[in-house]
């Protein structure tokens, strides 16, 4: 088969989804908006769970509403009948998948969590099913061909579903008016968390401190930006910060040709150096290097100098 075949199949199964996904707003009814009302009121968790390929959209939804401040857990429908069914306390309200509603497994659950008086959200294709009769809110996610070429591998039906997920996590976060301070909270880890809460100062007090003064022979300058490993020092006259030299001013000044023996900081020191805040974010700092074109700021916390954070430190927290 040739590539250019390859590529119709793949624009293919990408419009297919497209148009499915575009037509689940026709779906959207006050219905939806209820059940995300009772997912916000209710002082218990949100159960979600299904069968095959609708269990593991089921298991993303949980990590979608987890992240963003909606307490869910994962239950496999099969093993729910099978012991499994004790995850679902008093208050808890159930999300069942299942793209035809009349799965075995399906058909047994559902008489045992309406024992339980748990309300139940249907997410399925089929609104005549057992699923979709038995449940108090049914959210369709029916497509009318999956982008398989036999039509059978749950391709743009299991998208719908995730859509839908995500519909409701997304309304979700806005009842919460969840923010990013919050977010922060869920994800401390990675690249994501350290861009919403590493502040400059978890860098500074890390880092060494290089410092001169204006009178400091351009040697000692040399030595202490080499031992500091920061490529500059900034250099502090009376406690105050009135400059910085970095290794590009060395090299500038050694092209020179002229006496270094002569020389002090204060002879070649940038008068205007970058600062930021010790206690602003991270992130904040990437913006700053870039727009500015330098690869280190200076640290400040109300006029007091607290250090410098250099572009290196950015890359190796991951968020640059």
């Amino acid at each position: 088969m040739k590539n250019q075949s390859l590529l119709s199949f793949a624009q293919k199964t990408i419009l297919n989804e497209a148009k499915a996904i575009q037509k689940l707003n026709d779906f959207l009814t006050e219905e939806f908006a209820s059940a995300v009302q009772d997912i916000y009121k209710t002082k218990g968790r949100t159960i979600i769970t299904g069968i095959g390929k609708s269990a593991i959209i089921a298991q993303k939804i949980v990590a979608t509403f987890n992240s963003t401040g909606t307490p869910a857990i994962f239950m496999h429908a099969a093993d729910a009948i099978h012991g499994d069914l004790g995850i679902i306390q008093k208050d808890d309200i159930v999300i069942c998948i299942s793209k035809s509603g009349n799965t075995p497994e399906i058909k047994v659950l559902i008489p045992f969590i309406k024992n339980f008086n748990n309300k139940i959200i249907a997410i399925t294709g089929n609104l005549s099913s057992f699923l979709a009769e038995q449940a108090d809110y049914v959210l369709n996610s029916h497509v009318e061909h999956e982008a398989c070429p036999n039509n059978l591998a749950p391709t743009t039906s299991t998208t719908a579903q995730l859509v839908i997920g995500d519909a409701l996590a997304v309304c979700l976060v806005e009842l919460r008016g969840f923010s990013k301070k919050d977010f922060a909270k869920y994800h401390p880890g990675g690249s994501l968390g350290k861009k919403l809460y590493l502040r400059i100062r978890d860098i500074t007090s890390q880092n060494e401190k290089p410092e001169v003064h204006p009178d400091t022979p351009i040697a000692e300058v040399i030595l202490e930006i080499s031992e500091k490993m920061l490529g500059a020092t900034v250099v502090i006259d009376q406690g105050k910060i009135v400059g910085i030299i970095t290794d590009g001013d060395i090299r500038r000044m050694l092209s020179q040709n002229v006496d270094v023996r002569k020389l002090t900081a204060k002879d070649i020191m940038g008068k205007s150096p970058k600062t930021i805040d010790n206690n602003a974010l991270a992130i904040d700092a990437v913006d700053f290097l870039e727009a500015n074109k330098i690869t280190q700021l200076i640290a400040e916390e109300n006029g007091v100098y607290k250090g410098i954070v250099h572009v290196h430190n950015l890359i190796r927290e991951g968020i640059l």
